[in-house]
């Protein structure tokens, strides 16, 4: 869903520009989100995983785009793979 169909309420969380969204440290990750109020920015919110943790949101965020088609900048991992005899997987 593109961001301006979405309908517009009082707090959203966002993502965070680009060279802030992920980052590892040790055993965990974070995840930068921007907290945005009434459109405008308030400030930035550290999401803390553990690599499992990390793990159970990719696979349920690979889970919720099956059968999406990836979009042309989508990362490696969304990249359909073709094998011999025309097998398909992610």
């Amino acid at each position: 869903m593109s961001p301006d169909c979405r309908p517009q309420s009082e707090w959203r969380l966002e993502t965070a520009p680009v060279g802030l969204r992920v980052r590892r440290e040790g055993d965990h990750l974070t995840l930068t989100l921007r907290v945005a109020r009434l459109g405008q920015h308030v400030d930035l919110a550290p999401l803390i995983l553990t690599l499992d943790e990390s793990e159970q949101l990719h696979a349920g965020l690979c889970f919720a785009l099956d059968g999406e088609p990836p979009p042309v900048n989508a990362p490696e991992c969304r990249k359909t793979i073709h094998y011999p005899g025309g097998r398909q997987q992610y």
